[in-house]
């Protein structure tokens, strides 16, 4: 995202923002106070927007900028051919560049395996405008035909991501050459709602006592916050707030890479219960050296799927608990939260949904009459069997 600056030579304001994978540095004669920057600020907000909606046009507010050679350089990239459209595989290399600032690092290279495994070897050679809405059904309905080398089928769910990445950048074609776009009419595949299998307040008592002693609180922790795996496994001290009893979200460990979190309403405030208050103080006599809540003996954080093999399952295993990922964990904090009468949003608010309508889908059979509590109904609960 954008910025203003001053320069400490002139005390004067400029912009400072990235468009097309071009550092931008845009001088304004407005002297630095409180005014100014605020006018400033609310013109880089919507910069920002545009950029981010693939509207924004460069020389509409800085029309003098030497920039603009680099700007419309790019644009004649994209129209090489005599007709003046690009091909797929251009416009999507321009659509990239304009966006890709904004993209996590795994959100990025998730669009760019689709394209290059199911889209840019059929189409890349063909100009945008060229595509029907036949064609684009058959090539839907052979990706939902193939069978990969496991023997398995693409799922609705992938089949839909796949689709939806390519609309877009078809429709912003589209809105850019003045054609209509063939996605128009097709709409995305029926897929089954999802499957949550939570444990049982007793399961999860089950799994804590007879967990290895050095899990036992990242355990407590999952089980008792909903806190995804990318979440936990990516927490750092600096994050936990032991005096408010708080535990900030503000990071996510993707692939062993600290990334910014899933969406905007994943940055939240998550409250401690005792349990949580505990297992966390516990655990921070034995880490408080290191950056991250836990992590390997050298201060590396967690690999997730070392710890599934040599914990959770074993663990399930043992207790002969039905196998299951550890996602769950944070379905049975919201269907405990939900069983013992907390208020939705504010279990919605814990879970970082923006609303509740997700929670309603997913958890409609464990909400009972809705209370006005904020967590003192779990408490309760935890009391009675921790």
């Amino acid at each position: 995202m954008g910025s203003v600056r001053v320069r400490k030579k002139t005390n004067k304001l400029f912009f400072d923002f990235k468009y097309r994978n071009i550092r931008c540095r845009e001088q304004t004669q407005l002297l630095e106070n409180p005014t100014n920057r605020k006018k400033l600020e609310n013109i880089m907000q919507r910069i920002d927007a545009e950029i981010l909606l693939g509207k924004f046009k460069y020389g509409d507010y800085f029309p003098n900028s030497p920039i603009l050679e680099k700007i419309n350089y790019q644009d004649d990239m994209i129209r090489r051919n005599t007709d003046c459209i690009p091909t797929i595989s251009e416009f999507f290399d321009v659509w990239i560049a304009e966006l890709d600032f904004s993209w996590r690092k795994s959100y990025k290279k998730s669009v760019l395996s689709i394209f290059s495994n199911h889209i840019l070897e059929l189409f890349g050679d063909r100009n945008v405008d060229t595509l029907t809405k036949s064609e684009l059904l058959k090539f839907r309905a052979d990706i939902a035909n193939k069978v990969r080398k496991n023997g398995t089928y693409v799922g609705a769910q992938h089949i839909n991501k796949i689709m939806k990445f390519f609309k877009r950048v078809i429709v912003e074609a589209s809105e850019r050459y003045d054609f209509k776009s063939p996605f128009i009419g097709i709409k995305h595949l029926k897929t089954s709602k999802p499957q949550i299998e939570p444990f049982t307040l007793e399961e999860v008592m089950l799994i804590l006592n007879n967990v290895r002693e050095d899990f036992k609180s990242y355990y407590i922790v999952r089980f008792f916050t909903g806190m995804r795996t990318s979440e936990i496994d990516g927490l750092k001290w600096k994050y936990v707030d032991f005096e408010n009893r708080y535990i900030s979200i503000r990071e996510t460990l993707v692939k062993g890479r600290v990334e910014q979190t899933k969406t905007d309403s994943s940055l939240r405030d998550i409250m401690m219960s005792q349990p949580v208050y505990d297992a966390l103080k516990l655990q921070y006599q034995l880490t408080k050296e290191h950056d991250f809540v836990f992590c390997t003996r050298s201060g590396n954080p967690l690999d997730y799927g070392n710890v599934t093999k040599r914990v959770w399952n074993p663990i399930l295993n043992y207790l002969g608990l039905k196998q299951r990922r550890a996602y769950q964990t944070r379905h049975t904090a919201a269907t405990l939260w939900l069983a013992s009468g907390e208020n939705p949003e504010w279990v919605a608010r814990q879970l970082g949904h923006s609303t509740t309508k997700m929670l309603f889908n997913v958890y409609s059979r464990y909400v009972p009459n809705v209370t006005r509590q904020d967590g003192s109904a779990f408490e309760k609960l935890l009391d009675k069997n921790m």
